[in-house]
């Protein structure tokens, strides 16, 4: 029996134009081992309520095409449920994507699809809002927020926004309590990491897992502009976590306190209580990786 896969696109994502999509899906797609829909956003949360829907109505595996806000709302519908997820890296980061080893190559994904290599992944549950990948209280949570409201996308834009707020940033006073102890920090980024990555290769750290049941909390502390170019250049080659200003702790559950309520999870901005209570969830979601992942 064929798999039913649905694809939900979403048109804005990235910076690439999606209309050839559903043409590589209709030529790449193994259509001797699934059968499939597409279906385009038209609103934000939109892919949430289809990847809901298709769960609902028996489909196999959903493919979140876009970056990782539509990953993230797709993935979340479909945690605790049989659905796997699948994705199509479309977007400007792609860290969820890089971090399973799926292709940007959407011929190539696609293939990735084919294949159909599964794992149950872990995710991540803070109060009531699940999140998959990254999530974060400090610096990548502003950021998060004014690349949201901006009017272009991609790398350069994303860049040019780094630069710009980094010389306006009054670095965020954090408290939390954690494997047993309770610590306050003055920190640039605060930030839980279930996969490795925020997208474009920015490494925040190396070793997360998403199969080993437990988060990493990462504390980037405040820095010299001097020591900008060497701590961007530890980030992007997977090093971080060997900078005498950062620190990475291992944990599965923790309580966090916020003087600010901006968050951003999976690169989505947030408002959230001033109060966090985090915990890994083992297991609890399907996704089809890349075959050098397994």
């Amino acid at each position: 029996m064929k798999q039913k896969i649905r694809f939900i696109i979403n048109p804005i994502s990235g910076i690439g134009k999606k209309g050839d999509i559903p043409r590589l899906i209709k030529s790449t797609l193994d259509t001797s081992k699934f059968e499939f829909d597409i279906k385009e956003t038209e609103y934000r949360q939109h892919a949430k309520t289809l990847a809901h829907e298709a769960s609902l109505e028996g489909f196999d595996i959903v493919c979140a095409v876009g970056g990782d806000g539509s990953v993230h709302e797709v993935g979340t519908a479909l945690i605790g449920t049989k659905t796997k997820l699948a994705i199509l890296p479309t977007g400007s980061g792609n860290g969820l994507a890089r971090h399973l080893h799926i292709s940007r190559d959407i011929v190539k994904a696609i293939q990735c699809i084919n294949d159909n290599y599964c794992i149950k992944m872990d995710t991540v549950l803070v109060n009531d809002q699940p999140f998959i990948g990254v999530g974060g209280y400090g610096f990548d949570a502003l950021i998060a927020k004014k690349f949201d409201e901006h009017h272009a996308r991609g790398f350069a834009s994303y860049i040019k926004l780094v630069i710009r707020e980094y010389f306006k940033f009054t670095p965020k006073n954090i408290s939390f309590e954690m494997n047993g102890v309770t610590r306050n920090v003055s920190a640039v980024l605060f930030t839980i990491a279930n996969a490795s990555e925020f997208g474009n290769g920015f490494c925040v750290s190396p070793n997360s897992s998403i199969t080993d049941g437990q988060l990493e909390l990462c504390i980037l502390r405040p820095f010299s502009v001097w020591s900008s170019p060497s701590l961007a250049f530890r980030f992007f080659r997977k090093t971080a976590d060997k900078s005498r200003f950062t620190e990475i702790i291992p944990f599965k559950k923790a309580r966090i306190h916020l003087l600010d309520s901006i968050a951003h999870y999976d690169g989505e901005p947030f408002d959230v209580r001033k109060e966090l209570n985090v915990e890994v969830v083992p297991e609890s979601l399907h996704i089809l990786v890349g075959k050098n992942k397994l």
